[in-house]
């Protein structure tokens, strides 16, 4: 979702005066509050009465007559909604199952070593250019001024978590980060509330004891915009890494079970990408990563020596 913002840098770009307007699934629509020039958000709830919420999105979809709807998913449930959408102009990859009912289809191909921010660019050569524009989030000077107290001293930010176990750092060696970080900084976890339980763990597990835990504090918009002024952003291959793009803020990050080649890197202008150096015949086990190690051993993230990522 982050990354599809890239796609309304680039229209709002070359049609500053068009109504944009965004569909996503509930539970990210924070990210979008008080976006100056998304005028609409659509949101999907999947978890109750998900295809009446998605007939009702429809219905709305067509009653506002867009020229474009452009569906950066390859899922059958917005092909649907770009099918029937009742737009003059229809654009999605090529993967959707429902694709035959788009009026263009752009090949969409995973391990190409385009980002993919490029491949959604792709979409609209057509109405813009063939330069791609970076995502961006909007927070607002209210978020900013939150955030005052917590920017006092210098700090980085660590996102420890992610919803694929085998993106995920293990907790172990995020201790031993933060145990070789400089104790003259902050070091701030951030994550969903959900994350809570492994930030408190890393914070009570480490020796630095200035480690604070910002978990069950910070929303979508204030995490942003605190990873905007830190040293440096940790991150995982995971939503944190995003923001940082977003926010053109510095990012080292690690990817255990997935490679950069997916196309889902960092895009800050100071960023980097720390792997492991094994030569693992299992690596990538997948796309999106597994619940656990398919093999037991999780070499992939355990063999990354700590020292590369400071």
């Amino acid at each position: 979702m982050i990354l599809a913002t890239s796609v309304a840098e680039k229209l709002h770009q070359h049609y500053p005066d068009a109504q944009i307007d965004f569909l996503l699934r509930k539970g990210n629509e924070g990210l979008l509050q008080n976006h100056p020039f998304i005028k609409i958000v659509f949101v999907w709830d999947k978890k109750q009465n998900k295809f009446n919420n998605l007939f009702s999105i429809l219905k709305q979809v067509r009653s506002n007559k867009y020229d474009h709807v452009i569906n950066l998913h390859r899922f059958a449930s917005s092909g649907f909604i770009t099918g029937f959408s009742g737009a003059k102009s229809k654009i999605g990859f090529d993967k959707n199952p429902l694709s035959f009912l788009f009026t263009k289809k752009v090949k969409h191909e995973i391990g190409s070593r385009k980002h993919e921010v490029e491949r959604n660019q792709q979409l609209i050569e057509s109405l813009t250019d063939n330069q791609y524009s970076k995502p961006k989030l909007y927070p607002t000077p209210s978020h900013f001024e939150f955030l005052k107290e917590y920017k006092n001293n210098s700090y980085v930010c660590i996102a420890p978590t992610s919803v694929w176990f085998t993106k995920q750092f293990p907790k172990e060696k995020w201790v031993e980060l933060c145990n070789q970080l400089s104790e003259n900084i902050n070091i701030y976890l951030l994550g969903a509330p959900n994350d809570s339980t492994t930030c408190e763990w890393i914070q009570k597990k480490s020796t630095n004891k200035n480690i604070i835990n910002l978990s069950v504090k910070l929303n979508f918009l204030e995490s942003a915009a605190l990873m905007q002024d830190a040293k440096m952003n940790y991150v995982n291959d995971s939503a944190p890494m995003h923001m940082a793009s977003a926010m053109n803020a510095p990012a080292t990050a690690i990817f255990c079970s997935t490679v950069p080649s997916f196309g889902f890197g960092p895009l800050s202008d100071n960023s980097k990408i720390v792997e492991t150096k094994e030569q693992l015949t299992c690596r990538p086990c997948g796309l999106h990563g597994h619940k656990a190690c398919p093999l037991g051993h999780f070499k992939c993230a355990y063999s990354i020596d700590v020292k590369t990522i400071i």
